[in-house]
Protein backbone atom coordinates (compact mmCIF):
# COMPACT_ATOMS: atom_id res chain seq x y z
CA UNK A 1 0.00 0.00 0.00
CA UNK A 2 2.11 2.87 -1.29
CA UNK A 3 2.78 5.82 0.98
CA UNK A 4 0.22 4.76 3.59
CA UNK A 5 1.04 6.00 7.04
CA UNK A 6 2.87 9.05 5.74
CA UNK A 7 1.37 12.15 7.32
CA UNK A 8 1.93 14.42 4.31
CA UNK A 9 0.15 12.05 1.89
CA UNK A 10 -3.27 12.30 3.48
CA UNK A 11 -5.36 15.37 4.22
CA UNK A 12 -8.79 14.74 5.76
CA UNK A 13 -11.72 17.14 5.72
CA UNK A 14 -13.89 16.32 8.73
CA UNK A 15 -17.34 17.92 8.72
CA UNK A 16 -18.82 15.37 11.13
CA UNK A 17 -19.02 16.04 14.85
CA UNK A 18 -15.82 14.43 16.13
CA UNK A 19 -14.38 13.95 19.60
CA UNK A 20 -10.88 15.25 20.27
CA UNK A 21 -9.65 11.77 21.07
CA UNK A 22 -10.64 10.60 17.60
CA UNK A 23 -9.08 13.66 16.00
CA UNK A 24 -5.85 12.96 17.88
CA UNK A 25 -5.72 9.48 16.35
CA UNK A 26 -6.28 10.86 12.85
CA UNK A 27 -3.61 13.54 13.31
CA UNK A 28 -0.98 10.86 13.89
CA UNK A 29 -1.32 9.87 10.24
CA UNK A 30 -2.79 12.83 8.38
CA UNK A 31 -3.38 16.55 8.24
CA UNK A 32 -6.89 17.24 9.48
CA UNK A 33 -9.19 20.11 8.57
CA UNK A 34 -11.95 20.00 11.18
CA UNK A 35 -15.15 21.95 10.53
CA UNK A 36 -17.95 20.46 12.63
CA UNK A 37 -21.26 21.00 10.86
CA UNK A 38 -22.93 21.82 14.17
CA UNK A 39 -20.51 24.73 14.55
CA UNK A 40 -20.43 25.94 10.94
CA UNK A 41 -24.20 25.40 10.57
CA UNK A 42 -23.48 24.11 7.07
CA UNK A 43 -24.60 20.91 5.39
CA UNK A 44 -23.11 20.33 1.94
CA UNK A 45 -24.76 18.56 -0.97
CA UNK A 46 -23.10 17.39 -4.15
CA UNK A 47 -21.32 20.24 -5.91
CA UNK A 48 -21.13 22.29 -2.69
CA UNK A 49 -19.28 19.49 -0.94
CA UNK A 50 -17.02 19.04 -3.95
CA UNK A 51 -16.06 22.72 -3.83
CA UNK A 52 -15.43 22.45 -0.09
CA UNK A 53 -13.12 19.45 -0.53
CA UNK A 54 -11.14 21.31 -3.18
CA UNK A 55 -10.96 24.42 -1.01
CA UNK A 56 -9.58 22.34 1.87
CA UNK A 57 -7.14 20.60 -0.48
CA UNK A 58 -8.34 17.32 1.01
CA UNK A 59 -8.06 13.85 -0.43
CA UNK A 60 -10.21 12.13 2.20
CA UNK A 61 -13.44 13.07 3.98
CA UNK A 62 -15.42 12.20 7.08
CA UNK A 63 -19.03 13.37 6.94
CA UNK A 64 -22.17 13.03 9.02
CA UNK A 65 -24.94 15.08 7.46
CA UNK A 66 -23.43 15.90 4.06
CA UNK A 67 -24.40 14.04 0.87
CA UNK A 68 -21.49 12.42 -0.94
CA UNK A 69 -22.98 12.06 -4.40
CA UNK A 70 -21.55 10.50 -7.55
CA UNK A 71 -20.52 14.01 -8.60
CA UNK A 72 -18.31 14.28 -5.52
CA UNK A 73 -16.78 10.82 -5.88
CA UNK A 74 -15.99 11.38 -9.55
CA UNK A 75 -14.92 14.99 -9.07
CA UNK A 76 -11.94 14.58 -6.77
CA UNK A 77 -9.54 11.66 -6.08
CA UNK A 78 -10.39 10.37 -2.59
CA UNK A 79 -8.40 7.89 -0.52
CA UNK A 80 -11.42 7.07 1.61
CA UNK A 81 -14.81 8.29 2.79
CA UNK A 82 -15.81 8.12 6.44
CA UNK A 83 -19.48 8.25 7.41
CA UNK A 84 -20.32 8.96 11.05
CA UNK A 85 -23.57 7.04 10.90
CA UNK A 86 -24.83 3.49 11.36
CA UNK A 87 -25.46 3.23 7.63
CA UNK A 88 -24.03 5.37 4.81
CA UNK A 89 -27.44 6.48 3.55
CA UNK A 90 -26.16 9.75 2.06
CA UNK A 91 -23.10 8.21 0.38
CA UNK A 92 -23.12 6.92 -3.20
CA UNK A 93 -21.44 3.66 -2.26
CA UNK A 94 -21.78 2.28 -5.79
CA UNK A 95 -19.83 5.22 -7.22
CA UNK A 96 -17.22 4.91 -4.46
CA UNK A 97 -16.80 1.21 -5.14
CA UNK A 98 -16.41 1.85 -8.85
CA UNK A 99 -13.63 4.32 -7.99
CA UNK A 100 -12.12 1.84 -5.50
CA UNK A 101 -12.70 4.24 -2.61
CA UNK A 102 -13.38 2.47 0.70
CA UNK A 103 -16.34 3.75 2.71
CA UNK A 104 -16.01 3.44 6.49
CA UNK A 105 -18.99 3.74 8.80
CA UNK A 106 -19.86 3.55 12.52
CA UNK A 107 -22.28 0.69 13.24
CA UNK A 108 -23.80 0.71 16.71
CA UNK A 109 -22.72 4.27 17.41
CA UNK A 110 -26.17 5.35 18.63
CA UNK A 111 -27.74 2.08 19.81
CA UNK A 112 -27.58 3.01 23.50
CA UNK A 113 -28.87 6.54 22.91
CA UNK A 114 -31.82 5.46 20.76
CA UNK A 115 -32.74 2.74 23.25
CA UNK A 116 -32.75 5.36 26.02
CA UNK A 117 -34.96 7.70 24.00
CA UNK A 118 -37.33 4.85 23.23
CA UNK A 119 -37.82 4.20 26.93
CA UNK A 120 -38.38 7.92 27.45
CA UNK A 121 -41.10 7.97 24.78
CA UNK A 122 -42.68 4.83 26.21
CA UNK A 123 -42.87 6.43 29.66
CA UNK A 124 -44.06 9.75 28.24
CA UNK A 125 -46.96 7.97 26.57
CA UNK A 126 -47.73 5.80 29.57
CA UNK A 127 -47.93 8.84 31.86
CA UNK A 128 -49.47 11.28 29.33
CA UNK A 129 -46.58 13.68 29.79
CA UNK A 130 -47.35 15.93 26.80
CA UNK A 131 -51.02 16.30 27.76
CA UNK A 132 -50.13 17.12 31.36
CA UNK A 133 -47.54 19.71 30.34
CA UNK A 134 -49.92 21.41 27.93
CA UNK A 135 -52.79 21.40 30.43
CA UNK A 136 -50.69 23.10 33.11
CA UNK A 137 -49.32 25.70 30.69
CA UNK A 138 -52.78 26.46 29.29
CA UNK A 139 -54.18 27.78 32.55
CA UNK A 140 -57.04 25.25 32.45
CA UNK A 141 -56.00 23.57 35.69
CA UNK A 142 -57.48 25.33 38.73
CA UNK A 143 -56.46 23.87 42.06
CA UNK A 144 -59.16 25.88 43.87
CA UNK A 145 -61.90 24.04 42.01
CA UNK A 146 -62.03 20.47 43.33
CA UNK A 147 -64.49 19.27 40.68
CA UNK A 148 -62.38 20.56 37.81
CA UNK A 149 -59.19 19.25 39.41
CA UNK A 150 -60.71 15.79 39.81
CA UNK A 151 -61.84 15.81 36.19
CA UNK A 152 -58.38 16.79 35.03
CA UNK A 153 -56.73 14.15 37.19
CA UNK A 154 -59.01 11.51 35.71
CA UNK A 155 -58.36 12.56 32.12
CA UNK A 156 -54.59 12.49 32.64
CA UNK A 157 -54.41 9.22 34.53
CA UNK A 158 -51.63 7.03 33.18
CA UNK A 159 -50.57 3.42 33.53
CA UNK A 160 -47.59 1.44 34.82
CA UNK A 161 -45.34 -0.64 32.57
CA UNK A 162 -45.07 -3.65 34.88
CA UNK A 163 -48.45 -5.26 34.13
CA UNK A 164 -48.31 -4.35 30.43
CA UNK A 165 -47.06 -6.02 27.26
CA UNK A 166 -44.64 -4.19 24.97
CA UNK A 167 -44.06 -5.39 21.42
CA UNK A 168 -40.73 -4.78 19.70
CA UNK A 169 -40.57 -4.91 15.90
CA UNK A 170 -36.93 -5.62 15.10
CA UNK A 171 -34.70 -7.15 17.77
CA UNK A 172 -31.35 -5.93 16.46
CA UNK A 173 -28.81 -3.71 18.18
CA UNK A 174 -31.39 -1.19 19.37
CA UNK A 175 -34.42 -3.43 19.83
CA UNK A 176 -32.45 -5.87 21.99
CA UNK A 177 -31.24 -3.00 24.19
CA UNK A 178 -34.81 -1.78 24.61
CA UNK A 179 -35.80 -5.30 25.68
CA UNK A 180 -32.99 -5.38 28.23
CA UNK A 181 -34.04 -2.02 29.67
CA UNK A 182 -37.64 -3.16 30.00
CA UNK A 183 -36.61 -6.04 32.24
CA UNK A 184 -36.22 -3.58 35.07
CA UNK A 185 -39.90 -2.66 34.81
CA UNK A 186 -41.10 -6.26 34.94
CA UNK A 187 -42.80 -5.76 31.59
CA UNK A 188 -43.75 -8.68 29.35
CA UNK A 189 -41.82 -8.24 26.09
CA UNK A 190 -42.78 -9.83 22.79
CA UNK A 191 -41.05 -9.27 19.47
CA UNK A 192 -41.34 -9.80 15.75
CA UNK A 193 -38.13 -10.32 13.81
CA UNK A 194 -37.88 -13.19 11.29
CA UNK A 195 -34.08 -12.76 11.28
CA UNK A 196 -33.69 -13.53 14.99
CA UNK A 197 -33.74 -17.05 16.39
CA UNK A 198 -36.32 -17.44 19.22
CA UNK A 199 -33.56 -18.80 21.46
CA UNK A 200 -31.61 -15.59 20.88
CA UNK A 201 -34.68 -13.51 21.74
CA UNK A 202 -35.03 -15.31 25.06
CA UNK A 203 -31.59 -14.03 26.05
CA UNK A 204 -33.16 -10.57 26.14
CA UNK A 205 -36.26 -11.77 27.95
CA UNK A 206 -38.39 -11.48 24.80
CA UNK A 207 -40.87 -13.92 23.28
CA UNK A 208 -41.11 -14.35 19.50
CA UNK A 209 -44.52 -13.87 17.88
CA UNK A 210 -45.84 -13.03 14.40
CA UNK A 211 -46.53 -9.42 13.48
CA UNK A 212 -50.32 -9.62 13.75
CA UNK A 213 -50.14 -11.21 17.19
CA UNK A 214 -47.71 -8.53 18.32
CA UNK A 215 -49.82 -5.64 17.09
CA UNK A 216 -53.07 -7.04 18.46
CA UNK A 217 -51.57 -7.96 21.85
CA UNK A 218 -49.14 -5.19 22.80
CA UNK A 219 -50.10 -2.18 24.89
CA UNK A 220 -47.14 -0.35 23.38
CA UNK A 221 -45.55 -1.18 20.02
CA UNK A 222 -42.04 0.12 19.34
CA UNK A 223 -40.34 -0.05 15.94
CA UNK A 224 -36.64 -0.84 15.53
CA UNK A 225 -36.33 -2.37 12.09
CA UNK A 226 -34.27 -0.98 9.23
CA UNK A 227 -35.86 0.80 6.29
CA UNK A 228 -35.73 -1.64 3.39
CA UNK A 229 -38.02 -2.37 0.44
CA UNK A 230 -39.53 -5.16 2.58
CA UNK A 231 -40.25 -2.90 5.56
CA UNK A 232 -41.48 0.11 3.57
CA UNK A 233 -44.82 1.11 5.16
CA UNK A 234 -45.05 -2.22 6.92
CA UNK A 235 -47.28 -0.43 9.43
CA UNK A 236 -50.22 0.80 7.37
CA UNK A 237 -53.96 1.18 7.82
CA UNK A 238 -54.56 -2.58 8.05
CA UNK A 239 -51.81 -3.12 10.61
CA UNK A 240 -52.95 -0.16 12.70
CA UNK A 241 -56.46 -1.64 12.73
CA UNK A 242 -55.04 -4.71 14.48
CA UNK A 243 -53.87 -2.60 17.42
CA UNK A 244 -55.98 -2.13 20.52
CA UNK A 245 -57.67 1.28 20.89
CA UNK A 246 -55.74 1.64 24.16
CA UNK A 247 -52.36 0.94 22.52
CA UNK A 248 -49.54 3.35 21.67
CA UNK A 249 -47.06 3.26 18.77
CA UNK A 250 -43.42 4.36 19.15
CA UNK A 251 -41.11 4.99 16.19
CA UNK A 252 -37.43 5.82 16.67
CA UNK A 253 -36.36 3.84 13.59
CA UNK A 254 -37.28 5.27 10.18
CA UNK A 255 -40.39 7.17 9.06
CA UNK A 256 -40.71 5.03 5.92
CA UNK A 257 -41.73 2.07 8.07
CA UNK A 258 -45.07 3.76 8.82
CA UNK A 259 -47.76 5.05 6.52
CA UNK A 260 -47.95 8.47 8.19
CA UNK A 261 -51.32 9.32 6.63
CA UNK A 262 -52.80 6.13 8.05
CA UNK A 263 -51.25 6.87 11.46
CA UNK A 264 -52.62 10.41 11.45
CA UNK A 265 -56.10 9.07 10.66
CA UNK A 266 -55.83 6.42 13.39
CA UNK A 267 -54.95 9.09 15.94
CA UNK A 268 -57.64 11.46 14.68
CA UNK A 269 -60.33 8.79 14.95
CA UNK A 270 -58.95 7.49 18.27
CA UNK A 271 -58.37 4.07 16.71
CA UNK A 272 -55.21 3.96 18.85
CA UNK A 273 -54.44 5.79 22.07
CA UNK A 274 -51.31 7.71 21.09
CA UNK A 275 -47.82 7.72 19.61
CA UNK A 276 -44.23 8.72 20.26
CA UNK A 277 -42.42 9.82 17.10
CA UNK A 278 -38.77 10.73 16.69
CA UNK A 279 -38.55 10.17 12.91
CA UNK A 280 -40.69 11.90 10.30
CA UNK A 281 -41.23 11.94 6.55
CA UNK A 282 -40.47 15.68 6.51
CA UNK A 283 -37.27 16.61 8.28
CA UNK A 284 -35.96 18.71 9.86
CA UNK A 285 -39.03 18.96 12.04
CA UNK A 286 -40.58 22.35 12.74
CA UNK A 287 -43.59 23.65 14.61
CA UNK A 288 -45.78 22.86 11.60
CA UNK A 289 -45.50 19.10 12.12
CA UNK A 290 -49.07 17.86 11.95
CA UNK A 291 -48.71 15.40 14.82
CA UNK A 292 -48.11 18.29 17.23
CA UNK A 293 -51.85 18.97 17.21
CA UNK A 294 -52.40 15.88 19.37
CA UNK A 295 -52.01 16.01 23.14
CA UNK A 296 -51.54 12.24 23.11
CA UNK A 297 -48.50 12.27 20.81
CA UNK A 298 -44.91 12.94 21.88
CA UNK A 299 -42.97 14.48 18.99
CA UNK A 300 -39.18 14.79 19.03
CA UNK A 301 -37.10 16.14 16.11
CA UNK A 302 -34.98 13.07 15.27
CA UNK A 303 -32.78 13.30 18.37
CA UNK A 304 -32.37 9.59 19.01
CA UNK A 305 -28.61 9.75 18.44
CA UNK A 306 -28.09 13.29 19.65
CA UNK A 307 -25.91 12.73 22.71
CA UNK A 308 -22.32 13.58 23.62
CA UNK A 309 -21.67 9.87 24.02
CA UNK A 310 -22.67 9.13 20.42
CA UNK A 311 -20.17 11.70 19.13
CA UNK A 312 -17.47 10.09 21.24
CA UNK A 313 -18.39 6.57 20.09
CA UNK A 314 -18.66 7.38 16.37
CA UNK A 315 -15.32 9.20 16.49
CA UNK A 316 -13.48 6.26 18.02
CA UNK A 317 -15.11 3.71 15.70
CA UNK A 318 -14.17 5.67 12.58
CA UNK A 319 -10.72 6.71 13.79
CA UNK A 320 -9.89 3.08 14.56
CA UNK A 321 -10.94 1.90 11.08
CA UNK A 322 -9.03 4.70 9.38
CA UNK A 323 -5.95 4.03 11.48
CA UNK A 324 -6.10 0.37 10.42
CA UNK A 325 -6.42 1.42 6.78
CA UNK A 326 -3.58 3.95 6.86
CA UNK A 327 -1.23 1.50 8.59
CA UNK A 328 -2.00 -1.39 6.25
CA UNK A 329 -3.83 -3.56 8.79
CA UNK A 330 -7.11 -5.49 8.28
CA UNK A 331 -9.95 -2.98 8.40
CA UNK A 332 -13.22 -3.24 10.31
CA UNK A 333 -16.44 -1.42 9.54
CA UNK A 334 -15.98 -0.89 5.80
CA UNK A 335 -19.08 -1.00 3.62
CA UNK A 336 -17.30 -2.11 0.46
CA UNK A 337 -14.41 -4.34 1.59
CA UNK A 338 -13.91 -5.61 -1.94
CA UNK A 339 -12.06 -2.41 -2.85
CA UNK A 340 -9.35 -3.23 -0.28
CA UNK A 341 -8.43 -6.59 -1.79
CA UNK A 342 -4.90 -6.56 -3.09
CA UNK A 343 -4.26 -3.01 -1.86
CA UNK A 344 -1.85 -4.08 0.89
Amino acid sequence: MAELGKRDSTRILVTASFHEQGLATLRKYADVVYEDWRVTKRVYWGAELLDKIREAKANAIIVEADAVTEEVVDGVPLKFIGCARDAPNEIDVEAATRRKVPVFYAPGRNAEAVADLTILLVLAQARKLVGIDRALKSGRVRVDDAAQLAKMQESLQGFELGPRTIGIVGLGQIGSRVAERLRGFGTRVIYYDPNVNPAQGKKFGAEAVDLKTLLSTADIVTLHTRATPETFRMIGAEQLSWMKPTAHLINTARSAIIDEDALYKALKTKAIAGAGLDVHSREPVGSDNRFLEFDNVTVTPHIGGNTFDVVYRQSLILASSIEQFLTGKPVKNVVNPEVLKGSC
